[in-house]
């Protein structure tokens, strides 16, 4: 089954910019849905972004529509998660996770394959 690798995270300010890569072992990614989850220390998972395998249809957490923007690169086997304008509140360790789901999913549950995570910081 793939197995997803996170990286690009850092320590940045408030406003800039920072872009997460997801590679994948295994399988190409392009047979799944992918999605991109955040976790901040004491609070549950959350939806960030999520791209199908069937049509490559974005869909967005409210919180970061217009901010971030997940993409492919089918030759790279690897998607990007693009976040601008950035704020403290996006501090988290990004977690990248497979589908076999063909539909637009949120919940953790639907998602099958995790990575390990890669931490952002954003601080003034």
């Amino acid at each position: 089954q793939v197995q997803p690798v996170e990286s690009g995270g850092g320590l940045v300010q408030p406003g800039d910019s920072l872009r997460l890569s997801c590679a994948a072992s295994g399988h190409t990614l392009r047979s799944y849905g992918v999605g991109w989850f955040r976790q901040a220390p004491g609070k549950e998972r959350e939806f960030v972004a999520g791209s199908t395998w069937s049509e490559n249809k974005a869909h967005y957490a409210d919180t970061v529509l217009g901010r971030f923007t997940i993409s492919r690169d089918n030759a790279k086997n690897t998607v990007y998660l693009q976040m601008d304008s950035l704020k403290p509140d996006g501090t988290a360790v990004y977690y990248c996770a497979a589908t076999l789901s063909i539909v637009p999913v949120a919940e953790t549950e639907m998602y099958h394959c995790w990575g390990q995570g890669t931490q952002a910081t954003v601080t003034s």
